[in-house]
């Protein structure tokens, strides 16, 4: 028997919720395995159902569990943090976080400067852009569809090998991504976008808006990423 303390101070749901995370960091569930049923963990743990599904909710929120319909409950993917107080490369977040990043382009082109390119990349009205449209993933799994625009001062990275970091390919150009603002709001993928990244149409993403600058304080590019929330995560 696990019998957790009911005179701690610690409520039993969070005394549980700490159980269950230990078990995984010390890989008696190790990731992708299911976890016992709730009548299982009511008995192991001595504690109501109420307990137990206050605990899984809570693991389930914080991205350590996901609950598949008529399946059950098991243990997640870890999801990559990325701090948006310093700007990282998707390849430098990856290996953070001790996963194994890829890209897939899926374009390089250019196209007519749109009205945010004006605002923020100072072209003019009429001007063209480079656009890089490229999926981003870590262990094989698709987690980010990010789409950049440059100014036609960059549109040598056509022939340049985006399937990396780009960050690394602008610093062999002596360029440096040293600061961003970013905007972060919720969208619904559509059915193109569902497929690219392996969700389901209408699965809720993360949206993040950013304009990058150099080490100049000059605007280097300007970013849109469709983000997996189930697989990434941001520190502010």
């Amino acid at each position: 028997m696990k019998k957790l303390q009911s005179e701690s101070s610690s409520p039993l749901y969070h005394q549980l919720m700490q159980r269950i995370s230990d078990d995984i960091d010390k890989g008696r569930y190790p990731v992708g395995s299911r976890i016992p049923p709730e009548h299982e963990l009511e008995a192991e743990y001595q504690v109501s159902r109420v307990t137990v599904r206050r605990a899984l909710a809570e693991l389930t929120a914080e991205g350590l569990l996901e609950r598949k319909q008529g399946k059950g409950t098991f243990v997640s993917t870890p999801r990559i943090s990325q701090d948006l107080k310093s700007v990282h490369s998707f390849y430098d977040a990856c290996r953070l976080n001790g996963r194994s990043p890829s890209t897939r382009v899926v374009h390089v082109k250019e196209t007519a400067a749109d009205a945010l390119d004006i605002a923020e990349l100072n072209v003019q009205d009429g001007d063209r852009v480079v656009e890089t449209l490229r999926l981003r993933l870590a262990d094989g799994e698709a987690v980010v569809l990010e789409k950049n625009h440059f100014s036609m001062a960059y549109a040598w990275l056509e022939n340049e090998n985006l399937g990396g970091s780009m960050y690394n390919v602008l610093r062999e150009y002596g360029v440096e991504a040293n600061s961003a603002t970013h905007d972060i709001s919720i969208v619904y993928a559509t059915e193109k976008q569902a497929g690219l990244l392996g969700v389901e149409p209408g699965s809720p993403l993360m949206r993040l808006r950013e304009v990058v600058y150099d080490q100049k304080g000059r605007p280097l590019h300007n970013s849109l990423q469709l983000i997996r929330g189930d697989r990434f995560v941001f520190r502010i």
